[in-house]
């Protein structure tokens, strides 16, 4: 099969092998991952149900939260199922243009991602910040054209891979060793030059992660400086305590993050490259598996809202006997 393609410029499909090096294991790691899977599909989709059916959760802080949830099922969804067929039943090949969609979903996913993230530490400076303004600064129209502006913003600077790998002859082989189809790993399949591939990579990622990642920073020195400055303890823990679902959010996503970034461009001849693929895994599928959890239990009103759900039927069956 490799023979066939090895001469055309554009192969007509990718063999993606998986996890180098634990190909015996694959059906045992991809246990964890179907789990993981579906954790985050139920989860997710249990809050953004919850989100636009409960009156009480409907604000602009559960608004970005239900934008972060579909962002994040989506994300997983683009990969994992693909992953599994791979590990299970050795479904390895996928299309030329099929790959390059995957890698153009899985970039701007985890963009947008990462702007909603954003999005929500600002939500919180407003909160706190300034709460008598709170319900006049975050109108619907103005979260509306915030989740709209992140969308295009990462559509916008995401489109150029699709191009820019498009451009560069395959004339070598068409494995790729990883799970899905991942920007620099495409391309680094090429026989080309694909220098152009990997400095505007980078300047997506500065453009990206670090500008929201200042703006979240920003938002919580701001939020810092206004909960020391409140006398009452409780006001401070209370105020604070508001952040805590957000601030594990943040957490849970960037420290893979990061770790993959790094690890990919300063030490890719220190760490085994199995270990590169597993983390690269672990960053798409932990965020949308423990948001839905870490906001189900440090949020009373998402808590509520889930035990309303599951037993409020059954709690008005002894008063309508009663009565």
């Amino acid at each position: 099969m490799c023979g066939e393609n090895s001469s055309s410029l554009a192969p007509g499909f990718f063999v993606l092998n998986g996890i180098p090096g634990l190909e015996a294991a694959h059906t045992w790691i991809a246990l964890p991952f179907c789990f993981m899977y579906i954790t985050a599909v139920l989860g997710n989709c249990g809050l953004i149900y919850l989100i636009s059916h409960e009156e009480a959760l409907h604000r602009p802080m559960y608004y970005f939260l239900a934008l972060l949830s579909f962002t994040d099922v989506t994300l997983c969804t683009t990969t994992v199922p693909n992953m599994l067929c791979i590990f299970w039943f050795n479904l390895k090949e996928i299309h030329f243009n099929a790959c390059l969609a995957q890698m153009f979903f899985v970039h701007m996913l985890t963009g947008m991602e990462s702007g909603v993230l954003m999005l929500m530490a600002l939500d919180r400076y407003v909160a706190i910040c300034h709460p008598l303004r709170y319900s006049t600064i975050l109108t619907n129209l103005v979260i509306t054209k915030a989740g709209l502006a992140t969308f295009l913003r990462g559509v916008l600077l995401i489109l150029p891979f699709t191009f820019l790998t498009k451009r560069l002859p395959y004339c070598r082989s068409n494995f790729i060793p990883h799970t899905y189809c991942d920007h620099m790993s495409v391309a680094k399949v090429s026989c080309g030059n694909f220098k152009v591939n990997a400095i505007y990579g980078l300047m997506v990622a500065l453009l990206i992660g670090v500008f929201d990642i200042c703006c979240i920073s920003v938002s919580y020195t701001m939020i810092l400086r206004a909960v020391v400055s409140l006398s009452s303890a409780d006001a401070r823990h209370k105020a604070f305590s508001t952040c805590t679902s957000h601030i594990c959010a943040i957490v849970i996503t960037y420290v893979p993050a990061f770790f993959t970034f790094f690890a990919h461009r300063f030490g890719g001849h220190n760490i085994p490259h199995h270990i590169h693929i597993i983390v690269a895994n672990i960053y798409l599928l932990l965020p949308p598996t423990m948001n839905p959890i870490v906001y189900g239990v440090k949020t009373k009103q998402i808590r509520e809202g889930v035990i309303k759900f599951l037993v409020g039927d059954r709690l008005s069956l002894p008063k309508t006997n009663k009565s």
